[in-house]
């Protein structure tokens, strides 16, 4: 049997997709200041639309959820309407779109926050005020993050209910499905975290409560638009957003195994080895491939001979790119024929809401020569690079 490469098909879900050159969700703040997408958000996924699976950008599920200014968001009707413009524009170019549900949890602030309260958390831990990172060139209040406060057990029942109406929306604005963002710092990584969440109730203590959260609303989720709808993202060693955990082996394999009985449409893993992780003696992937059976995406820092050697290996079934996806709307083609590869530029990443940056990378002129090494002209051979603003921001 052949192996599989990075131009192989493949089933997502109930979806078949024509190839494993997925782009990775990468917050980009276009969206209005009332978190609404606009019309430069479904030119920017449409260009995209070449890849095996486009995953949105974070997307805010829930009133308590937002963190940061020109985020998308789906929580209300208008919020729905307006990503309606962006799946039909994936979909009428062939593509595949599943959004990804983030709320940040206690990276937020209180003006962010309904009748000004403090942000949530699964516990009541400030995040480290010296932290620095892609929060701090984004936009948003330019100051630490404060303590937040924790959850109620109530609240916790209405937050799983929030990113359940979100994907029941996700899906009516015609998104094919929906990612979880448990990744990277954020709410639900914050209950997996035993750095974050100290809680002694039935969600915090033993690796089972803290991986509660995660399953619940994955399962809320599952109940309302199906499995092959659902996915999970998941970044076992990532430091960044001040998140550890003690034994992340545990945690993690736990979590993985849970998931997979649930059949979900794939597990997509941050793993960046030595960069920005707490240890790298275990990769990540490596962990979630053996204890997860379903179809499994790595991000971090592949090239396209790195990411073709994972998938051949059967390391991975996917490889999501971050930074060169942005820089090349058409990464499928360019790395199918050879192409040279446009160099990303990080200023402009996270705004402003203009399409500089956003959707004027150039596609790849077949005139032009061929034959180029693109692994030579690849950015992100060398992860450090890019990971800061490729794949560190909300998604």
């Amino acid at each position: 049997m052949t192996a599989p490469d990075l131009f192989s098909p493949a089933t997502v879900g109930n979806r078949a997709i024509e190839n494993r050159i997925w782009f990775a969700p990468c917050t980009r703040h276009r969206a209005t200041i009332d978190e609404i997408p606009t019309p430069l958000m479904a030119q920017y996924y449409a260009q995209r639309a070449g890849a095996g699976v486009i995953v949105t950008e974070g997307v805010n599920p829930s009133p308590r959820g937002r963190g940061y200014d020109f985020v998308p968001a789906i929580y209300t009707d208008e919020h729905e309407a307006g990503w309606r413009p962006v799946t039909d524009a994936v979909h009428q170019r062939g593509g595949t779109i599943f959004m990804q549900l983030m709320h940040v949890g206690r990276l937020s602030f209180e003006e962010y926050q309904p009748a000004g309260a403090k942000p949530v958390a699964p516990s009541a831990i400030q995040p480290d005020p010296d932290f620095r990172g892609y929060t701090w060139t984004c936009p948003r209040p330019k100051r630490a993050f404060g303590q937040p406060r924790a959850l109620t057990t109530a609240e916790i029942h209405e937050e799983i209910e929030w990113h359940a109406q979100a994907a029941v929306r996700a899906v009516r604005a015609g998104m094919d499905g929906i990612e979880l963002h448990a990744a990277s710092g954020y709410l639900v990584n914050q209950f997996l975290a035993s750095s974050v969440n100290h809680r002694t109730d039935s969600y915090g203590g033993s690796v089972a409560n803290r991986v509660r959260f995660l399953l619940e609303v994955v399962d809320a989720i599952v109940a309302a638009i199906g499995a092959h709808r659902t996915a999970v993202k998941l970044s076992p060693t990532f430091y960044f957003n001040d998140v550890r955990d003690d034994d992340w082996v545990a945690t993690f394999s736990h979590a993985a195994r849970e998931l997979s009985s649930r059949g979900l449409a794939f597990l997509e893993v941050s793993d960046y080895g030595e960069y920005y992780s707490y240890q790298s003696e275990t990769r990540a992937v490596g962990l979630m491939r053996e204890h997860y059976d379903g179809f499994l995406v790595a991000n971090g820092g592949y090239s396209r001979g790195t990411g073709a050697d994972a998938v051949a290996a059967g390391h991975a079934d996917a490889i999501s790119y971050g930074a060169l996806f942005i820089a090349n709307p058409d990464l499928p083609e360019r790395f199918r024929h050879g192409a040279p590869l446009t160099a990303p530029d990080p200023t402009t990443f996270y705004g402003p809401p203009t399409a500089q940056g956003y959707t004027d990378y150039p596609t790849w002129d077949p005139r032009a020569a061929v034959g180029a090494d693109a692994d030579s002209a690849n950015l992100a051979a060398d992860p450090s690079t890019f990971i800061p603003q490729a794949d560190q921001r909300g998604s």
